[in-house]
């Protein structure tokens, strides 16, 4: 299987299955139908008052070794706000504060020859009071067991900034800089 094909469909098991505008599978033997919907996936930019923000090194494929917000994919039956906050807790150990809605980008997600399409929804959300600055909360990370081995901080006050991060998915790229501008304004 190369992409998002099949060799055969699942139902009659012929080899007429196609994979059509990019949304559906479908066989013209059987009339079968598999659409390839949209996931949902969330990241949080945790940052302190000096705009510098947490990230970690992804440990997993795709894209292991760089850098991304916490976050992930969304259960079923759950909405963004809560899987913003259980990925950040199963990744980091860190119960996020004060969470808000930022803004949302599709993204492309390939695992494992597989292109899957996601809309991206970004949160912001405050440092808890007592970890201190990024860097404090870092260091307590790294002394605690998590998902995740590898936590690093940028400060973040241009695009230039974010040009400079090796982030894994340009929809955090992106939302970055939605969370520069909409800083500069407030």
């Amino acid at each position: 299987m190369t992409g998002n094909e099949f060799n055969f469909c699942p139902m009659c098991g012929k080899k007429n299955i196609t994979y059509k505008d990019g949304k559906k599978w479908f066989c013209s033997d059987c009339g079968f139908d598999l659409y390839n919907n949209v996931a949902a996936a969330v990241g949080i930019i945790i940052s302190d008052c000096e705009n510098n923000i947490l990230l970690e090194k992804r440990a997993k494929n795709p894209r292991m070794g760089f850098l991304a917000l916490p976050g992930g994919f969304c259960d079923a039956d759950e909405t963004a706000e809560a899987a913003a906050i259980r990925e950040c807790r199963e990744e980091t150990g860190v119960i996020p504060q004060k969470i808000s809605y930022l803004c949302s980008f599709p993204n492309d997600y390939e695992y494992k020859n597989i292109a899957y399409k996601t809309c991206d929804l970004f949160f912001t959300a405050e440092i808890p009071e007592n970890a201190g600055t990024i860097e404090e909360l870092i260091k307590k990370l790294h002394a605690q067991d998590s998902e995740v081995t590898e936590f690093c901080s940028f400060k973040v006050t241009c695009e230039q900034d974010i040009d400079k991060i090796p982030l894994a998915f340009n929809s955090a790229k992106k939302a970055l800089t939605v969370w520069i501008y909409r800083n500069k304004i407030e």
